[in-house]
């Protein structure tokens, strides 16, 4: 270890929290870094200023932090990650540095209200759903429960579509969250590194006969670093997320703008900036897969080269890397990694295939987040290798290292060597990726207790018989900060005054709760809580889109990505059968009901984007139809996103966690919901099943087919025609869809998707609908006792704290990182 000496730097002084104090420096920051007089300042310019008082703070405990970590030596855990939705910063920031009221006060006595600059913040989208957001609660977790990390992504310009809806259909904007800037960040100028792509691969010896390849890219730009401090609860401790944004070596090509060719003098300068422009490209044409990979590798190796870097300041060589660095693929996304920090060991660092092997497979481990095969990425041999030349051969050299091992250490047999290879020869040679990041970790974690069961008799079941020790489970979980102190204040005071402060610090300590279940004075109190959250979504809804709702009735929501697997397309054709039963049987005591949708479809998804027109356009009808007399409406709220999301989910009466059995790796949004105090109806799949464990079986309500039966139905032969046509609400509903009832602009617009449903209904909406509608009706038995009702909710509440993400953080620490 190096002992070089350096100068010993005091630390600030803590700085005064006062409101006064803290109004004062607004001022400043508002005067000299803003430049604007507080009489014609904006609400932006008070966010700003306010953020940058915030972020002095916190820069405080930021470099202590730092510190610390070269002063101990202590193991640092690196999270790579393709996304990072962690939506607006100030107020969690704020929260959990214990300063919300006395900067509610500081802004009060300057005529500002919190509330409202607040919520100017921008989203940023840098993800898609749960992984990105799991990303996020993971590194606030890590520094509340004292995990020394870095976060790494990628400082997507754009990141996710800025979702609009035109006549009922999904339409695709760009997401301007860095439009003016972002004050969260720093530009780290030293940390740059060139990445390269394409070119050849020359074989040299070197000066004491070593063999060595080396990489010659025909491409190369630069990766820079922008940091954003992640602060932990209580501001114990502030990690680093990192993100690269790519610029050109050459910016412009002077010659050719000499010459004329103003627009191609940019070329290069757009070619790089294409690389973080967009989260997720479209990758349905060969342009688009390509941006895809050379976006994966270019923050892989950014990250690699920035870490190795980190480690040489510190350390003398890399032997020591398992033992100080724990590197965290999430998904297969950074799965290149594998073979990136094989090559940066070999060809740069001058080590032997054989010792860099070893300690890139003790270095990483990876997350598995998915069982759907086309989730599992792989790209084609002939693009992979046209880009990333070298690594193809590196890949080659693991993929022989392992078969040979199997054949001949294990006797595998031909069809279980195809299974594990990395290549995938069953047509187009295609590099698998999900293989990749197996082979190359020394652990491979589910994220929950039966997604991980079925990844090893599923998609992982050679390997798991080839590396019987590396699977293991770590059940995701949910910062309770931002999704019940944060979002949900008034659940947040009520429980406060009811078992006092400890679960604050501890989601477990909720527990308590339970005694207040029953009570009838606390389920007044919860009850009154719940109807304002309910007040402030109708508010939302009714200035978005002109829907008025009654707060009264049951919200029924269903947040999440639009896919087929999620089945919105069940939830909508049950609020058609429900439709048609009200208006058959007007005598019948209803329960008023609000189905309230949100998410967003891949913009290349079809089938995804008819189901967002299909829920619009049963809007349309139900709505407006006087029959119905406000006893069911729906609504589908456009743009979804982590800001929408915290008031969409204390709001909630009924949570719609209802997969198709097997397909959901977790999910994360149902710990939110029952944290805050929802009813969940669900088919057991993914955390459902743990969460069902805790909260107690007459506390949720499960239906469906479970995940073995989906399977058997599948290879038995699935008969969803007979199904249909034995089920008359199920039957009428179809018909109403498919026929037009809801499209008569198109009567034929929803045929392909209700044919699919009759030829084969893979995602088992035919044969779990009898099966929901009758648990549908359940719920409604359950809200017509109220008292029952919130015993459940309350019950919910208390004892969803294990599903924190500080305990999934702990298991990842102690048993694969080693760290903290």
């Amino acid at each position: 270890m190096n002992t070089v000496s350096k100068p010993i730097i005091p630390s600030p002084a803590p700085r005064s929290s006062k409101p006064e104090i803290l109004a004062e420096e607004i001022i400043e920051r508002l005067t000299y870094r803003i430049g604007k007089d507080a009489k014609v300042a904006k609400p932006h310019d008070w966010l700003t200023a306010t953020i940058l008082v915030v972020r002095d703070r916190i820069i405080d405990r930021w470099m202590a932090s730092t510190r610390e970590v070269y002063a101990t030596g202590a193991k640092r855990v690196y999270y790579l990650s393709l996304e990072f939705l962690i939506g607006r910063l100030m107020r969690d920031a704020v929260s959990n540095l214990g300063l919300m009221e006395e900067v509610r006060d500081a802004l009060t006595s300057l005529g500002v209200d919190v509330n409202v600059i607040a919520g100017l913040e921008p989203d940023a989208a840098l993800g898609n759903g749960g992984l990105g957001r799991l990303a996020a609660c993971f590194m606030e977790s890590m520094a509340t429960v004292d995990v020394p990390a870095y976060g790494y992504g990628i400082r997507y310009v754009h990141g996710l579509f800025r979702q609009q809806l035109a006549d009922g259909w999904q339409v695709e904007l760009p997401e301007n969250w860095l439009a003016h800037g972002n004050p969260w960040e720093f530009e780290r100028r030293e940390s740059a590194y060139e990445i390269g792509f394409g070119g050849a691969v020359e074989f040299i010896t070197t000066h004491d006969d070593q063999p060595r390849y080396v990489w010659k890219p025909a491409e190369r730009v630069i990766a820079a670093a922008f940091d954003t401090p992640a602060v932990g609860w209580r501001g114990k401790r502030v990690n680093t997320l990192r993100l690269w944004s790519a610029q050109p070596i050459d910016p412009i090509l002077l010659d050719a703008f000499n010459a004329g060719d103003h627009i191609g003098a940019l070329r290069e300068s757009n070619k790089a900036e294409s690389l973080t422009r967009v989260l997720y490209p479209a990758d349905a044409t060969p342009a688009g897969q390509e941006l895809r990979l050379r976006q994966e590798f270019f923050f892989s190796s950014a990250s690699l080269q920035d870490i190795l870097r980190r480690h040489l300041q510190q350390y003398d060589d890399f032997t020591s890397l398992p033992d100080k660095v724990a590197i965290q693929l999430n998904d297969t996304h950074p799965a290149v990694s594998v073979a990136e920090l094989v090559r940066l060991l070999c060809d740069v660092h001058g080590m032997d295939f054989d010792q860099a092997w070893e300690i890139t497979r003790h270095t990483f481990s990876y997350t598995n987040h998915t069982l759907l095969p086309e989730a599992l990425e792989s790209w084609s041999v002939p693009l992979f290798e046209r880009l990333l030349p070298r690594h193809m051969q590196i890949i080659y050299a693991i993929n022989a290292k392992i078969l040979i091992d199997a054949r001949k250490g294990k006797n595998f047999s031909d069809g279980e060597i195809r299974s594990i290879s990395l290549i995938d020869e069953s047509g187009d040679r295609r590099v698998r990726m999900g293989n990749l990041a197996f082979v190359g970790s020394h652990s491979i974690n589910g994220v929950s207790a039966l997604h991980t069961d079925l990844m090893k008799v599923t998609v992982f079941a050679d390997l798991h018989k080839l590396y019987p020790d590396r699977i293991n489970n770590k059940t995701n979980g949910i910062t309770p900060r931002r999704w019940l102190q944060q979002c949900n204040p008034g659940l947040t005071g009520l429980i406060r005054e009811a078992i006092g402060d400890e679960f604050l610090d501890d989601a477990e300590k909720l527990r308590p709760l339970e005694a207040h279940a029953s009570d009838p004075s606390f389920q007044q109190k919860f009850a009154a809580v719940k109807r304002a959250n309910k007040v402030a979504l109708s508010n939302l809804v009714a200035s978005r889109m002109g829907v008025k709702l009654d707060p009264s009735a049951m919200f029924d929501i269903q947040i999440k990505r639009i896919h087929e697997y999620k089945r919105q397309l069940l939830n909508i054709i049950e609020a058609v059968a429900l439709y048609d039963q009200i208006r058959s049987h007007p005598e019948l005591d209803w329960v008023p009901r609000v189905k309230l949708f949100a998410g967003k479809a891949a913009p290349s998804y079809y089938n995804a984007k008819l189901i967002i027109k299909l829920i619009n356009d049963v809007a349309r009808t139900i709505n407006n139809d006087p029959s119905v007399r406000g006893l069911l409406k729906v609504v589908f709220v456009p743009n979804y996103n982590v800001s929408l999301a915290e008031v969409m989910v204390p709001a909630a009466d009924l949570s719609e966690q209802i997969s198709t059995a097997g397909m959901e790796a977790s999910g994360t949004g149902n710990m939110k919901f029952g944290l805050n105090g929802a009813l969940t109806i669900g088919t057991l799949d993914g955390a459902n099943v743990e969460m069902r464990d805790n909260v107690g079986e007459d506390n949720i309500v499960i239906f469906g087919l479970k995940a073995d039966e989906v399977s058997k139905v599948r290879s038995d032969g699935h008969n969803p025609r007979a199904i249909i046509e034995g089920s008359r609400e199920l039957a009428q509903a179809l018909a109403a869809i498919g026929s037009g009832v809801f499209s008569p602009d198109d009567r034929n617009r929803y045929t392909s998707l209700i044919d699919g449903i009759y030829s084969h209904d893979w995602f088992m909406v035919a044969a779990d609908f009898d099966a929901y509608a009758q648990a549908q009706r359940e719920v409604d038995q359950i809200w017509t006792n109220q008292s029952d009702w919130y015993t459940k909710t309350i019950n919910n509440t208390a004892r969803m704290g294990w599903f924190s993400s500080d305990r999934t953080i702990r298991q990842y620490a102690d048993e694969i990182w080693r760290a903290g």
